[in-house]
């Protein structure tokens, strides 16, 4: 899901009807050492539960710098802004374990269409992107290498063929109408977290037309770039990843560059 901190450009309404299950087939989400260390062919993937207590809340929203104080309030639902309190909270914790500089004193500057790049300190190498959707966000984290992230919490949606055919590209409907129906709506959730996951680690956000690249996303293909338009190395440039975060949702990455393994953690409140 492309925040609103992100980027401006608005991203088609998928609105919940109810609640489906997911594979059961989950990544091991660990916790991290007290000692963080971020080798240049690792990437870091932090899942964040966004349902923290009163008291929690209190010590995130420290973090936050005045703006993003502003940005909370502005929530018309308690329910979003306690969210994106946690989200943006943790992220600053997250990264300044990294960093080691106080939470509070890091600084993000946004490029074109919204992506977040250290200001402060201004010589890091780190790359980090954020989503949350429902009750949980990710992070994802990496030295010199630029990338993206997206999750989605999987919900029936009564439109998702219409959605596709608007915002997919011929080749990925395709391979979206040969699944079986009972498998359709995990597989929409797929591609489209792939899609917003490269589009963002681009800087691009959904400025860049959708169904201007292909991706592959059906269970048992690996996932990756396929196609971009008018662009012939792209596909050669990034590396694609699913991921499977909780019951109920599902995530992507885009990493620029291959050779690089993965490592999940989860971060508690």
């Amino acid at each position: 899901m492309l925040d609103a901190s992100e980027g401006a450009v608005e991203e088609p309404r998928l609105e919940q009807t109810s609640s489906i299950p997911v594979s059961e087939s989950l990544f091991e989400w660990s916790s991290p050492p007290d000692a963080l260390t971020l080798p240049r062919d690792q990437v870091h993937v932090w899942k964040i539960p966004l349902d923290q207590p009163e008291r929690a809340l209190r010590i995130l929203k420290h973090t936050l710098t005045s703006d993003e104080r502003l940005k909370a309030e502005r929530f018309h639902f308690d329910r979003d802004r306690r969210r994106f309190i946690a989200a943006h909270g943790q992220l600053r914790m997250i990264l300044g374990r990294y960093t080691g500089i106080d939470p509070h004193e890091l600084e993000f500057s946004y490029g074109l269409y919204g992506k977040p790049f250290f200001a402060f300190p201004p010589a890091s190498t780190l790359r980090f992107n954020l989503s949350h959707s429902g009750e949980l966000a990710l992070v994802a984290i990496a030295h010199g290498r630029d990338l993206g992230v997206d999750l989605e919490e999987i919900r029936a949606l009564d439109d998702a063929a219409r959605i596709a055919k608007r915002f997919f590209t011929r080749r990925e409907n395709a391979a979206l109408c040969a699944l079986p129906e009972a498998d359709r709506v995990e597989a929409f959730f797929c591609c489209w977290t792939l899609k917003e996951a490269y589009m963002k680690a681009t800087g691009q956000g959904l400025s860049r037309a959708t169904d201007s690249f292909d991706v592959a996303f059906a269970r048992g293909e690996p996932a990756r770039l396929l196609r971009v338009e008018g662009e012939p190395q792209e596909e050669i440039r990034w590396s694609l990843m699913g991921l499977t975060p909780a019951r109920g949702y599902v995530g992507a990455i885009a990493v620029e560059g291959h050779r690089w393994s993965i490592e999940c953690w989860e971060a508690r409140g």
